[in-house]
């Protein structure tokens, strides 16, 4: 998968994962990144789908409904190369913290759906429920914080709480962060995300 590595100040530091919204690239997220952990590692990946020229991490049918298998094929796809990366560069595989917009929150999202062992915690910013009907794996302890709009067109506010809800209950930590623009995502969320990621930070590796 494209992508650039950034190492931080060291190796066995948290590794922060950068997944796009449609549309973007590998290098939408870096300045986020930079204010969230500037010591960290950073490995943002380009999504694999082409669009009619935007870039996704997965097929949709149409705009608000996935090609549920496509989304499952893609997940252990990334699930994959973050094995890879981690053999490739040198960093702890163990200490991987997702920071996701839109469609990128939707496949970290998918990432936790279907594997405790992949994210040691996650920021996810207007995620929706990537899939339903499916029995979630352990996440006790898990940190997650979920940026949602109280208006987002994109994403209905029920279906922030449904993640929320899901999330919940198979164990993780979850913070529901609301914001009242639509589905931008502002320096606000940007911020309280941060003071999140530092609140929790310590508390990852224990």
């Amino acid at each position: 998968m494209k992508h650039i590595f950034k190492k931080g100040t060291d190796l066995t530091n948290t590794t922060l994962l950068l997944l796009h919204g449609t549309g973007g690239t590998e290098q939408d997220l870096l300045p986020l990144a930079a204010q969230v952990d500037p010591q960290a590692n950073v490995l943002s990946v380009r999504g694999n789908i082409d669009e009619n020229g935007m870039f996704r991490y997965f097929k949709r049918l149409r705009p608000g409904v996935f090609d549920e298998a496509d989304l499952k094929l893609r997940t252990e796809e990334l699930k994959h190369f973050l094995s890879d990366a981690a053999n490739e560069y040198g960093f702890d595989r163990n200490k991987i913290i997702a920071i996701g917009y839109s469609n990128g929150a939707n496949i970290a999202g998918s990432l936790l759906f279907h594997d405790s062992n992949v994210l040691k915690g996650a920021i996810l910013h207007h995620p929706m429920v990537p899939l339903r009907g499916l029995e979630l794996p352990d996440l006790s302890g898990t940190p997650i914080f979920i940026g949602a709009g109280t208006n987002d067109p994109i994403c209905a506010s029920e279906e922030s709480e449904e993640l929320e809800h899901l999330l919940s209950n198979a164990g993780a930590d979850v913070t529901l962060h609301w914001e009242n623009h639509g589905h931008q995502l502002t320096g606000t969320e940007i911020n309280v995300a941060k003071e999140w990621y530092k609140a929790n930070k310590n508390r990852l590796y224990q």
